[in-house]
């Protein structure tokens, strides 16, 4: 009989947390993104959506600049997800890289401003206790983090869209067959 009164009380408890996370999520991330997409659209709305895309067309007219300042801007600015929508900016040979570059850049980015990916600030935070419990401070880790990351997502850009122009062209060949 106990087993049956365990398994019915961990099957209950089960959608009791998971009662808990989803209002954990409903007062906590859910308003802050709302406010921030609010944020986002009042702001291109004030500034002029022609004026946005100029000066993403000037920032992402340079390979190095297309791959660096401009996912990090869109991680900045709008945090995950809302980063990705960025890529409306960029032509369609430029999208996949620039999706790379950016998801790429998520959790580099939670050392210095934890706000771009909250919901998995957790990685960082697991690197980070090992290195407070061996008594180093977390300030090198995070930029050495960052700057590391910018090498890498300006590299995953450049391959990524080498790759999309390739398999553009192949696709356009085989159709023209």
């Amino acid at each position: 009989m106990d087993f049956f009164v365990h398994l019915a009380e961990g099957f209950i408890g089960m959608f009791q947390e998971g009662g808990k996370t989803f209002v954990g999520l409903v007062t906590g991330i859910i308003p802050t993104l709302i406010c921030l997409i609010t944020a986002v659209n009042a702001f291109i709305k004030f500034v002029g959506e022609e004026r946005i895309e100029r000066f993403a067309a000037k920032c992402t007219g340079n390979i190095i600049l297309r791959y660096t300042i401009f996912p990090i801007l869109s991680m900045f600015f709008l945090t995950n997800p809302m980063a990705y929508t960025f890529g409306k900016f960029l032509p369609e040979h430029q999208k996949p890289a620039f999706y790379d570059s950016a998801v790429s850049f998520c959790h580099p980015i939670t050392g210095l401003f934890p706000h771009a990916n909250a919901s998995e600030l957790f990685v960082y935070m697991g690197i980070a206790t090992g290195i407070t419990q061996l008594g180093l401070s977390l300030g090198p880790l995070a930029i050495r983090y960052f700057l590391v990351a910018i090498v890498v997502i300006l590299i995953r850009g450049i391959v990524t869209e080498y790759i999309t122009k390739m398999m553009m062209k192949r696709r356009e060949a085989q159709a023209a067959a």
